[in-house]
């Protein structure tokens, strides 16, 4: 049986992945709204060192045994694990959510996930709603349609689901985002930009604390459903208009160049990160957006940080806003 979240005895959460960027920004966004939080990690006295407010706990995120302890007493249960750098996916991904969903339903908690447009293909662009039809190209697209396939049976089965999908993710903590690793250099003054796709083309962004804004106001509502799906519209920008705003944070006129395919291409097939990256291409040459009128009729509102704010925690977090420029919002 399900935990009510709004019990304030069962406001403890445990998430998974939580030395990453999702993972990271809803345990930030649990604690500030009073939940205790529990956090797994294999090394966790190295993880309490970063976020010592977490209740850290060993264990390995693919071992069902380890995840269904770690869960005991808890009413929420957030997966955010995610392979470093595209490796591997086939090998991890369904594994660790497999245990995610054993420990979801041994102790009655809800599950909650964050999803990706990677499921879709191109016949399902440019606007996509929950009901778009999920019929990606890519190998990590379909790991992605088996793993919310793997979900809706979970809740089929008595597990309460909720997903919530977003853009492509950036937070004031540098990490494994197109942002930090394929935009822009972290460690340097932002001078130059190398843009994936063409700067006419219309692109879905998601800052990371509004996402988890978004999670955990709807995993806190009385009345969700079993299985939910909400999509989030986050920051859609232009190439040109995401550059304009780089270059208000950063004070100064950009560079601006094409990410080199062409390298990344000759590089790919001795380098997985590289090999991963080049799949998703197609992502950038063409508008993908996300409809998010499910989620306003629920909240009233999307959580919705302005995006010059968003880009200077991110450059803040990357160590690349110009030396001259006040670090103070």
């Amino acid at each position: 049986m399900e935990v009510p979240v709004t019990d304030k005895s069962a406001r403890l959460a445990l998430v998974i992945g939580a030395t990453g960027g999702i993972g990271g920004a809803v345990a930030d966004r649990l604690v500030a709204g009073g939940w205790r939080v529990r956090a797994l990690n294999r090394n966790p006295e190295a993880a309490r060192q970063a976020r010592p407010a977490l209740e850290w706990v060993k264990g390995d995120a693919m071992i069902a045994a380890d995840v269904v302890a770690a869960a005991q007493g808890c009413g929420l249960i957030v997966h955010g694990a995610n392979p470093p750098g595209y490796k591997n996916w086939a090998g991890l991904q369904l594994p660790m959510l497999n245990a995610s969903i054993a420990a979801a339903k041994a102790v009655g908690a809800r599950l909650v996930f964050p999803g990706t447009v990677y499921n879709y293909g191109p016949d399902a662009f440019p606007d996509l709603t929950e009901a778009s039809p999920q019929r990606p190209l890519t190998r990590k697209g379909k790991i992605r349609v088996q793993m919310e396939e793997a979900l809706a049976r979970a809740a089929k089965d008595g597990v309460s689901v909720l997903i919530v999908r977003a853009g492509d993710f950036f937070g004031p903590r540098p990490g494994n985002n197109w942002l930090s690793q394929g935009l822009l250099k972290p460690g340097k003054p932002l001078a130059a930009v190398s843009y994936p796709g063409p700067l006419s083309v219309a692109h879905s962004w998601a800052y990371l604390p509004d996402v988890a804004e978004t999670m955990v106001r709807l995993a806190e509502l009385p009345d969700l459903g079993d299985f939910e799906v909400f999509h989030m519209r986050g920051h859609t920008q232009t190439g040109q208009a995401l550059v304009d705003a780089l270059a208000r944070v950063a004070g100064r006129r950009l560079a601006v160049s094409r990410l080199p395919w062409f390298a990344i291409q000759a590089v790919a097939p001795f380098n997985e990160t590289f090999r991963e990256m080049l799949e998703m291409r197609y992502l950038w040459d063409q508008p993908v957006l996300l409809d998010n009128a499910r989620l306003t009729a629920r909240l009233g509102a999307e959580p919705h940080t302005p995006i010059d704010e968003a880009l200077r925690a991110a450059l803040r977090g990357m160590n690349a806003l110009p030396q001259e420029l006040p670090l103070a919002a």
